[in-house]
């Protein structure tokens, strides 16, 4: 049998894609569908005064915040219940949802309209003016004062990043469907089908049971359908619970840039204490995120900003203090990186101003400084073997001839430059222990089918899956089949987040599929279906043994 894994393989999304077989989300359409809309706040804070319909009603479904089964279900479930559906009597952002319109004929629906009258606070949007904080975290390593009090040399710095839109290809967009038992059923572009999931059970008040949550095809994510969708997908439930018929709500591209998450921006202030030789013997760090409205995803964000902050680089003596505060914008999320690439480019800018100060070439100082076998990071991870930043910087600088373009290229409008960056795969610490991550692996008739709830959004996760399991399992690529991602048929094997679709649920399969290959003998799958009936082989993540 050939190796799988590491060549080229047909795509499994591929054919449908380019066929025009897939079908997105807008796409679908059930029978007696309704359209569905937002209002939203025109304000980013005040008290709301009232709200007047002036429209013709019938034909229409209204939800406001008092079609929510209680004031306590009026809340996002995440990881702090701040974060309301729809707002009540005060608005904290722009564009926060205020009211729910659904009805048959879009342009009717487009064309209702309502005056909301209300009593203007003022605003915060400067973080570093901010009186709510959200989240601290310290990270502490060795003795930063007594270092810097020893320093030959202190440098410092501050580092600021903006807001950033994701611009994924397909905009939000879900359908809920009522189901006759007074359950719901929810198709969707989006990241973490579990999460939707979770989030309908709280608004609802419904059991696991009476819950469905459907991946439709999704074009792309980057972060920003990871738990964004649990606010639209709250919205199409409740006008699909109250009108009793299915309801789509898509937003068009402006509402969507308008209302979602977005990077945090962030504040990130660096002092650092060198000696003439560029060696780092103090890192003193500030990070500084603007979480926006409500907490949605800070406090996780921050935690892998704050535990990337010191760059990969040793250092005996490091302090990271960062907070995560409230303004009045949309609420910041998820986005690729997950507070990392804030921090990370804070460092490596840092680094080129300590090599300009000291007159060191910016590839010296990063090498004498990079990471090696067997130290430390500054939250106390040790290194292992493969530490293969410097290998690539020596490479990188020499094929890119480093050092004499940053040489003739000073005085022109031409540039190069380099950087350093390291990132984790999965949740870090005991993240991934918690959410207790599952997998399965099914045979059929035809080979192998693949039980996860992690999402195609382009990426390539039912490819690299589908080689995994083939590999580990030595069938033929083409026998392995990936099921929709559907909370009624797959298990929870975690969000599709923080690079570890393949590192960690990638890794459960491979463990079912050689649990599989154990259990089969000399039988292949399809011939132990024939045979014996379906096999189901299912795992969770195992903790990796200690370093």
């Amino acid at each position: 049998m050939n190796s799988v894994v590491g060549h080229n393989v047909l795509r499994k999304d591929g054919m449908p894609k380019v066929t025009g077989d897939a079908k997105y989300v807008d796409d679908l359409h059930f029978p007696g569908m309704l359209y569905g809309r937002t209002v939203r706040s025109t304000i980013p804070r005040g008290r709301i005064r009232s709200v007047r319909l002036d429209f013709d009603t019938d034909g229409f479904t209204v939800v406001d915040y008092r079609d929510i089964p209680g004031p306590r279900c009026n809340f996002v479930a995440l990881i702090e219940d701040d974060q309301p559906f729809l707002a009540k009597d005060e608005v904290n952002h722009l564009a926060e949802p205020i009211l729910l319109l659904a009805h048959e004929n879009r342009d009717r629906l487009l064309e209702a309209r309502v005056e909301i009258e209300y009593e203007s606070g003022i605003p915060v949007f400067d973080p570093e003016s901010s009186p709510v904080v959200f989240k601290q975290l310290r990270i502490a390593k060795g003795d930063v004062e007594g270092a810097l009090a020893d320093a030959e040399i202190i440098i410092e710095g501050t580092y600021r990043t903006g807001h950033q839109e994701h611009v994924y290809i397909e905009t939000n967009g879900v359908i809920a469907v009522p189901e006759a038992d007074g359950g719901m059923t929810l198709y969707g572009s989006l990241q973490c089908p579990y999460y939707v999931h979770k989030a309908l059970k709280a608004l609802l008040t419904l059991s696991d049971e009476q819950v469905r949550v459907v991946q439709t095809e999704t074009g792309g994510g980057f972060g920003g359908k990871e738990e964004y969708p649990n606010l639209i997908a709250g919205h199409a439930a409740l006008l699909a619970r109250k009108s009793g018929r299915p309801v789509k709500i898509v937003y068009d591209r402006v509402e969507d840039m308008l209302a979602t998450t977005k990077r945090h921006p962030s504040v990130v202030r660096h002092r650092t204490g060198v000696t003439r030789e560029g060696r780092l013997v103090a890192m003193d760090i500030d990070v500084l995120l603007d979480g926006g409205a409500y907490v949605t995803l800070s406090p996780v964000v921050l935690s892998r900003g704050c535990i990337h902050a010191a760059g990969p680089y040793s250092c005996d003596n490091v302090r990271i203090m960062g907070r995560a505060v409230m303004t009045n914008t949309p609420p910041n999320g998820a986005f690729r990186g997950f507070g990392a690439p804030q921090t990370q480019f804070a460092v490596e800018v840092h680094m080129e101003r300590i090599a300009e100060q000291l007159g060191i070439d910016p590839a010296h100082l990063r090498e004498i400084n990079a990471l090696r076998p067997g130290d430390t990071s500054a939250t106390g991870q040790r290194m292992g073997e493969d530490c293969s930043a410097l290998e690539v910087l020596r490479a990188a600088t020499e094929h890119a001839d480093f050092a004499r373009k940053r040489r003739e290229y000073q005085g022109t409008n031409r540039g190069i430059g380099l950087s350093l960056f390291y990132h984790g795969s999965g949740f870090t610490g005991s993240g991934e222990v918690h959410l207790a991550s599952k997998a399965a692996l099914e045979t059929t008739e035809n080979g192998v089918r693949i039980l996860v709830a992690s999402v195609e959004m382009g990426q390539g996760t039912r490819t690299m899956h589908a080689q995994i399991v083939a590999e580990a399992l030595g069938i033929p690529y083409e026998q392995v089949e990936i099921a929709q991602p559907d909370t009624a048929q797959v298990p929870d094997s975690g969000p599709t987040v923080a690079s570890r679709t393949c590192m960690v649920v990638g890794g459960i399969l491979q463990r079912c599929a050689e649990e599989m290959r154990e259990r089969l003998g000399t039988l292949s799958p399809a011939e132990y279906t024939r045979t014996h009936g379906p096999l189901v082989v299912t795992r969770e993540y195992e903790k990796p043994q200690e370093i």
